[in-house]
């Protein structure tokens, strides 16, 4: 008999309360450890709650949540470009991708990485492009390791406890026979 856990990445499009309160506790968890997705302090329960249900309701953006035993342990969001961006309607997003502290160490940040890509993929997109701040070292290693291409800096990309920080950008190609033309 296994002792694993069961570990899953879904997309959801609705919550039932019990997977709302593990979202809730999975970000709050998320930001205090510093990976927060843009937020530094948590905001509390209301406004966490509120941020996900609104989400579900934004056309342009999917969220995929990842399970430990059952459980909502972290998110990422894929980001479609709005119908009147022609220009870049070959490329989507990835952002907004945390993983509770609790649940680390399980492989679901490079599950829910490669099921957005599929998602993406899926959807006929070319490109999928992502940030991070340089000092969340994992995530990069990850990205790195999935064959993302780092292609610049930000000098003054966010700013965490008074402090500026950088950033790195990144983009994955996505389709066969899929190449950057200048």
């Amino acid at each position: 008999m296994s002792d694993a856990p069961t570990i899953a990445v879904e997309r959801i499009g609705n919550f039932t309360d019990e997977d709302l309160a593990s979202l809730c506790e999975a970000a709050d968890a998320a930001i205090i450890e510093g990976g927060g997705f843009g937020w530094v302090t948590p905001p509390g329960r209301q406004a966490l709650e509120r941020y996900f249900r609104g989400l579900l309701l934004v056309p342009e953006r999917e969220l995929f949540v990842c399970r430990l035993d059952g459980v909502i342990v972290g998110s990422v969001q894929l980001v479609r470009p709005p119908r009147n961006n022609e220009a870049q309607a070959f490329a989507a997003t990835l952002t907004h991708s945390f993983i509770a502290p609790y649940a680390r160490g399980h492989g679901l940040a490079k599950m829910m990485t490669l099921r957005v890509e599929e998602g993406a993929r899926a959807l006929g997109y070319h490109v999928l492009n992502l940030d991070v701040r340089e000092t969340q070292l994992a995530a990069i290693h990850l990205y790195e390791s999935l064959g993302y291409t780092s292609w610049g800096h930000h000098p003054a990309y966010a700013r965490v406890g008074g402090k500026t920080v950088r950033g790195l950008f990144f983009y994955k190609l996505l389709q066969p026979g899929s190449r950057i033309v200048p």
